[in-house]
């Protein structure tokens, strides 16, 4: 998540805003959100996960990851899901994604 912190000003200049998800709560939950200013909901449970369309591991009882860009209309326009830390979407990546979808 420091890389969207990173590329901040380039997300606002575009509009975009970042929002993130965890299970962790507490000070495990302020640990995750120490680096970053964007917001981040704690305490994520399964009923939350199905409502914004993230993969649940039962095995774990976690949220995998699960991006989404959305449009300003709130329409999923991008999303990736992970079973593990690889594969998410870059901040560049993203940056350059909302660019070409403000494009067309």
């Amino acid at each position: 998540m420091d890389g969207y912190e990173e590329k901040k000003a380039a997300l606002e200049s575009l509009g975009a805003q970042v929002v993130a998800a965890s299970v962790d709560v507490g000070d495990d939950a302020k640990k995750v959100a120490a680096n970053v200013s964007f917001p981040i909901l704690e305490g994520v449970t399964r009923e939350i996960a199905e409502r914004i369309g993230a993969w649940w591991e039962e095995r774990r009882g976690i949220i995998q990851p699960s991006e989404f860009i959305l449009d300003s209309t709130g329409k999923v326009v991008t999303s990736t899901y992970s079973s593990g830390p690889v594969g998410r979407i870059a901040a560049s990546a993203a940056v350059s994604l909302i660019e070409f979808y403000e494009s067309k």
